[in-house]
């Protein structure tokens, strides 16, 4: 394990800019690695890690192979499919979180390519944006919304009324999107595909596995729960824990010290503190061009502290998940699942789009609202 460990951190290019980026921030605020960890969201870590073995189990189990197989012969053609599957993620990332969504289509979207002729890339990219499109609905969609609907003091349904404008209109623009940017082109299977073999005994023991840990993450034992997991993997299938990309912890680490490092900067603090005095299409701006670099989680954490947490900000921050990778996290979930390096630049030939034009219709909602 050790080597592929290796070789992956040296081909990490993300990760590299991370720390790079860390290192020059050292420069600039006071130098103290002691506070680090207290600045890594330590739960985020641990469900990211649980979630990963989890859908590695099911990966290698075969089944999305079946899965697979069976979406083909359902669909048949590209831009059906595709609809599908944006649809899909959208949908799961309402209830279960946006990037409990992702770690459901996004690898049965990567099988589809061993099955059949589709531009997977380009599905996952538009996936990403339907789980950020999708999570801005509910209270539970994503961390931002959890925590706005916390200090809004609106009901559930309240919560979702107040976000269904903006959720509405970029879900209409991505399908309407996905409809040009995919061909009613007929899926043919791969010559040489083969009847899927999977494992039915490693797909039930993912799923007992799966109702431990989310027991678990209830009951705030999330460390117990993916102990138990991780073990269980060890014992029945030790090729998954293996198999996991590892690395991706590590750059989620980077991050959250790099943001708790950015906070730090006496600039930005100035620019926060008067944030209270903004006009509200500049808070609208301040809140989604902040989110594009620090993340739109961190964002709302800062700002929520500055400023009442109404639709203004639930909108800003939930847009500004579009646009560049930090935006969401959710992005970088997506396109490291991908395990392709064109995926990276090819993402912002849409989502820079998708940021423009989100920051214009929603800023137009909130005018009529």
């Amino acid at each position: 394990m050790t080597m592929p460990l290796i070789r992956a951190l040296a081909r990490d290019r993300f990760l590299h800019l991370l720390l790079l980026i860390g290192i020059a921030l050292c420069f600039f605020v006071p130098f103290a690695p002691k506070t680090w960890p207290g600045a890594i969201d330590w739960h985020t870590i641990i469900t990211l890690s649980g979630l990963m073995l989890l859908t590695k189990g099911v990966e290698l189990s075969g089944y999305f192979d079946v899965i697979g197989r069976r979406m083909v012969r359902r669909f048949h053609h590209q831009r059906r499919l595709a609809m599908f599957m944006v649809l899909a993620a959208a949908l799961l990332s309402t209830f279960l979180t946006n990037d409990v969504a992702l770690f459901i289509v996004v690898p049965l979207t990567i099988t589809l390519k061993k099955l059949c002729e589709i531009p997977v890339n380009r599905l996952i990219i538009f996936e990403a944006l339907a789980v950020n499109a999708g999570s801005l609905l509910t209270p539970i969609g994503n961390p931002q919304n959890i925590l706005i609907w916390g200090r809004s003091g609106l009901s559930f349904p309240a919560f979702i009324w107040q976000m269904s404008p903006l959720a509405l209109a970029m879900m209409v623009t991505l399908l309407v999107l996905c409809w040009f940017c995919f061909p009613k082109k007929a899926l043919n299977y791969h010559s040489g595909a083969q009847t899927p073999d999977w494992q039915p005994r490693l797909v039930w023991s993912c799923l007992g596995f799966y109702i431990i840990f989310i027991t678990a993450l209830e009951l705030k034992q999330e460390l117990w729960g993916l102990a138990i997991v991780a073990f269980g993997f060890l014992l029945l299938a030790r090729r998954v824990v293996l198999s996991v990309d590892w690395t991706l912890l590590l750059v989620f680490i980077a991050m959250f010290i790099d943001v708790h490092l950015l906070i730090q900067l006496p600039a930005l603090h100035s620019v926060l503190s008067s944030a209270s005095q903004l006009s509200p299409s500049g808070l609208w701006l301040t809140a989604i061009g902040l989110s594009q670099f620090i993340s739109n989680v961190p964002a709302t954490i800062l700002l929520i502290n500055y400023v009442p947490p109404d639709t203004l900000l639930a909108w800003a921050v939930n847009v500004g998940g579009f646009g560049l990778l930090p935006g969401s996290l959710a992005n970088l979930i997506a396109l490291r699942m991908a395990n392709d390096r064109r995926i990276w630049w090819r993402f912002h030939l849409y989502s820079m789009p998708m940021l423009l034009w989100a920051a214009l219709v929603g800023y137009g909602l909130l005018l009529f609202r």
